[in-house]
């Protein structure tokens, strides 16, 4: 079934947890399926793959079942007019507040917290009906791009249980990609929606920096965190997105920009869309799997009509540094009261990387925000200047192991291999552009790898349209994940 088909099967023909979140959400509103029954599948796969996966820290079955039922209640008013999420099982990354609610971050130091607010996204997607699953596991503090938490056990890929889920909205990744909720948020500060959606084989993106309210969102850092989704199909992305973004009077950076219907133009023609292709031998080694996977797919989105066009691009590595001057010297400022109070409730590793924030000057600070604004407007007068979007690696090598890539048992090589994860990614977090990252086959191995797609700014219909022409040619190689 296509992502914007109108047909729903029956029940007995249907694999329930992969249906998509437009298609259950509209199977729902016809009363074809019961949100009880959505719920119930979803919490019984949740059961069979939390063990090995690690995707939930908190699972609030009764909750969402009474909420559910709820919900069916509701429809059964013939008066009723449902949201366009009604009785929708979703579960989010555990740093967006709900109110009266425990929210972990991830962390010790949050373990007992309750939150004193809701997070302007979740009201949002409250006010469109759909129902709250539980909370999903993430890297302490959204610090981290493997997944690994010793808080709340290290999440593991859909896809194999040995191998990393990406961070650090890694719980989001599995839980979308093994079909245990429909659609999850996340945050992007460096890659952390991206690269756990590549990890499982599933659609991530990162708006434009603005494009989303920020409102009750634990901050990593908050000149380059942006709030996006991770989803199997481009339609339910754009019906998230169009849900939660536009202005919110709690947040000032949320940027009062039009919202279109990212659902009605998937359709449209991508013929004569420029692709910007650039060579990658001056960025950084990459391997064979990854450029093999790039070639392809550059070759099919040929096939859907777009033209390539060589670009120019520059050393990306000022970009990363001014990236890491900002993330270091902003969470130095979140953490510093913990730091100072409690600096054992951390692990090692994150809180060195946090306290090396405290030896940045302010001037350097200074500096690298200034230079923030140069480096965008030189990358989109020579990069981005001829193309509408730009093709890029997600991650430059296949999906390393859980325990290979182990930073604090392991020695300087893996902090150098877990240093590359990002080298594609953190960059167009300081530019604030939008990525979708592209779920686009497997390695010899068998995991997932993806390519990202970087726009204009607010040009997530664009991206959205492109992802939606690439995933239908790929929908006879689509894999699910097995237990």
């Amino acid at each position: 079934m296509s992502p914007g088909s109108t047909q729903v099967p029956s029940v007995a023909d249907i694999d329930l947890a992969f249906m998509g979140l437009t298609e259950v959400a509209q199977a729902i509103a016809r009363r074809q399926l019961s949100a009880v029954e959505v719920t119930q599948a979803c919490l019984q796969r949740i059961a069979q793959w939390q063990a090995s996966r690690k995707a939930f820290i908190r699972i609030d079955a009764e909750t969402a079942l009474a909420a559910a039922q709820k919900a069916d209640a509701q429809l059964a008013q013939r008066s009723f007019q449902p949201g366009p999420l009604h009785g929708v099982p979703l579960a989010h990354k555990d740093l967006f507040y709900r109110r009266g609610l425990v929210s972990t971050c991830g962390s010790l130091i949050r373990r007992d917290w309750r939150a004193e607010d809701t997070a302007t996204c979740l009201t949002r997607l409250d006010q469109a009906g759909a129902l709250d699953l539980g909370t999903l596991n993430m890297s302490e503090f959204a610090g981290g791009p493997t997944g690994h938490n010793i808080h709340h056990g290290h999440c593991a890929s859909a896809f194999h249980p040995d191998h990393i889920a990406g961070g650090s909205s890694s719980g989001s990744g599995v839980a979308v990609g093994a079909g245990l909720v429909f659609g999850s948020l996340g945050t992007d500060t460096g890659g952390s929606i991206r690269l756990p959606a590549s990890a499982n084989g599933v659609l991530g993106l990162k708006p434009t920096y603005g494009r989303v309210s920020r409102k009750a969102v634990m901050p990593r850092a908050w000149s380059l965190d942006h709030v996006g989704m991770l989803t199997r199909s481009a339609a339910d992305a754009a019906r998230l997105l169009r849900l939660i973004a536009g202005p919110d009077p709690l947040d000032a950076t949320a940027l009062d920009q039009p919202v279109p219907d990212y659902e009605s133009t998937l359709g449209d023609a991508v013929r004569g869309v420029r692709v910007g292709v650039t060579d990658l031998s001056g960025l950084g080694q990459i391997d064979d799997a990854v450029q093999s996977m790039l070639d392809a797919s550059l070759a099919v989105l040929r096939d859907c009509g777009t033209q390539s066009v060589g670009v120019p691009i520059s050393d990306m590595s000022p970009l990363f540094r001014c990236a890491e001057t900002i993330i270091k010297s902003e969470a130095a400022s979140i953490h510093g009261p913990w730091l100072r109070a409690r600096p054992q409730d951390y692990t090692p590793l994150f809180r060195s990387r946090t306290e090396a924030g405290f030896l940045i000057p302010a001037t350097q600070y200074i500096d690298a925000l200034r230079w923030r604004t140069q480096l965008s407007r030189s990358f989109m007068d020579t990069t981005m200047k001829d193309v509408d979007v730009l093709i890029m690696p997600c991650m430059p090598y296949a999906l390393p192991t859980i325990a290979d890539s182990d930073v604090e048992r392991s020695g300087e090589a893996v902090r150098t291999l877990i240093g590359r994860i990002t080298m594609f990614t953190r960059p167009f977090n300081l530019l604030g552009l939008p990525v979708v990252q592209i779920p686009a086959g497997f390695c010899p191995a068998g995991l997932p790898l993806g390519f990202q797609l970087v726009g204009h700014p607010f040009q997530e219909a664009l991206l959205l349209r492109l992802a939606h022409h690439f995933m239908a040619q790929m929908r006879p190689f689509v894999r699910r994940p097995e237990l």
